[in-house]
């Protein structure tokens, strides 16, 4: 990959422009130290930023001609030792909008240009500082919902993913190197056999690609959270529970059956588990038009749902319309709410279970009681019920899960050429197929449009 060591120099607000205590401006490039030094001065009006070691913090002023913007620390760090494998300056200013805007101006006219989104981390990238799939852990770390996103992320930044797709790829470009020596010089090569040799290779390596393509099920989850739609018959207390598992009062809650007619979407986190929850209207047979629609959304949305939370108004006995929750949720991951157990029960678990087949979970959404089952069975359905992320690698990016997926087939080709009993050649063509696939996951073999694409996803100073 090329360097940006001979390019350009560029700045950017790294922190959120809002008030707040401080604010970061970014700069990296091989002018960073002296276009800082243009507009900073030292405490004594003497020290200049050239002369510094680096890695060293400096107390002064950014002044605009004899104008002083702010009051600053100035933290100094010299390339290579650096993020961007640049010389760096991060300015912390005070946090107002204003005086970051304007401490941001007066570095771009002392020389520097405003970065592109991401374009830090490109530069990380392209500077050998970091490979592509850790760059897009920076980006899932930003904007992870959970706290196994977080870890899912901050493992892929340690280079969880990189090891892996190495070990497979490296072991690859021996077998390929082989082929295509033996094909050179067979007088000293011998392929006799190597087919028998290669099949029992591709097997433990299509195994690894296996276990990293089925771990982008639980990955999008972990990533986007699991889509759970609460269903119900009117004032089965959906709204309720809705409202118990937020802490607040977000959804209307009234006695008057059919008071949700359209859908109400929330994010909240469960144990580390983030749900992207939706009330729905309660399901019912109805001659309001309204209401019919947000019935008809109501099963729209279950029949999208990761997860079906289905609420049964316990203190009264079931009737038709659980009768047809209970058969939309037949073939579907569901949780099954026996609701309201602080009054006189109707309904029993067992009858309930008998006529789901699901696991039922009593609770009270009123009183909060046994709220907690609910979340240890959501862990239980779609992690195993371990939640303390271990050395595992998982795929949460759709990039990553279709290139391994490209890979794989490659390998299947080439374990297709040997039972097909053609010659060495036909299995490098498939190899080097192979072995490309998977250098885009760690951008080995990426081309530059596809890495633009990448980085303009990430926020601005970042």
């Amino acid at each position: 990959m090329g360097s940006y060591l001979e390019g350009d120099t560029i700045a950017a607000i790294a922190t959120a422009m809002s008030q707040g205590g401080i604010s970061v401006i970014r700069i990296s490039g091989p002018d960073a130290i002296k276009v800082c030094d243009d507009i900073y001065r030292s405490k004594t009006g003497k020290k200049r930023l050239v002369n510094q070691q680096s890695h060293t913090i400096h107390y002064g002023y950014i002044v605009e001609g004899d104008q002083v913007i702010d009051e600053v620390l100035v933290m100094l760090m010299r390339a290579p030792q650096t993020y961007t494998r640049e010389d760096v300056v991060e300015i912390d200013c005070h946090g107002g909008v204003l005086v970051t805007r304007r401490i941001l101006e007066a570095v771009l006219k002392a020389g520097a240009r405003l970065a592109a989104p991401g374009e830090f981390t490109k530069r990380a990238f392209l500077n050998g500082r970091i490979d592509l799939s850790q760059a897009e852990a920076v980006s899932d770390l930003i904007q992870a919902k959970s706290d196994m996103a977080l870890a899912s992320s901050i493992s892929q930044l340690r280079g969880s993913l990189l090891g892996k797709i190495e070990s497979v790829r490296e072991a690859i470009l021996h077998d390929l190197a082989f082929i295509e020596a033996a094909l050179d010089d067979p007088e000293h090569y011998d392929v006799t056999g190597f087919g028998e040799e290669l099949s029992v290779s591709l097997t433990n390596y299509r195994g690894e690609l296996r276990k990293l393509i089925e771990s982008a099920k639980n990955g999008r989850l972990i990533k986007e959270g699991i889509k759970t739609v609460i269903v119900g018959r009117p004032n089965a207390g959906k709204s309720s529970l809705l409202n118990a598992l937020l802490g607040e009062e977000r959804a209307i809650v009234t006695e008057i059956a059919g008071t949700t007619r359209d859908t109400l979407e929330e994010t909240i986190t469960l144990g580390g588990v983030c749900l992207n929850i939706i009330d729905t209207a309660g399901i019912r047979q109805s001659e309001d038009l309204v209401e019919r629609i947000g019935v008809s959304r109501a099963r729209e949305m279950a029949a999208e749902s990761d997860l079906i939370i289905y609420v049964v108004d316990g203190a009264e006995d079931l009737d038709e319309n659980d009768a047809e929750i209970i058969q939309m949720i037949k073939d579907r991951k569901a949780i099954v709410i026996l609701n309201k157990t602080d009054l006189e029960m109707k309904v029993t678990a067992e009858d309930l279970e008998e006529k789901t087949g699901k696991c039922v979970i009593p609770i009270s959404a009123l009183t909060g009681a046994n709220l907690e089952a609910i979340e240890a069975k959501i862990k239980e359905m779609f992690f195993a019920g371990d939640l303390s992320f271990n050395d595992e690698v998982t795929i949460t990016n759709v990039r990553q899960r279709e290139t391994l997926k490209e890979a794989l087939e490659s390998l299947n080709r080439v374990e297709e050429s040997i039972l097909s009993g053609m010659p060495e050649d036909f299995y490098s063509i498939d190899l080097m197929a192979a072995c490309d696939a998977l250098g885009l996951i760690t951008g080995e073999t990426a081309q530059e449009d596809m890495i633009d694409t990448i980085f303009k996803e990430f926020c601005m100073g970042k």
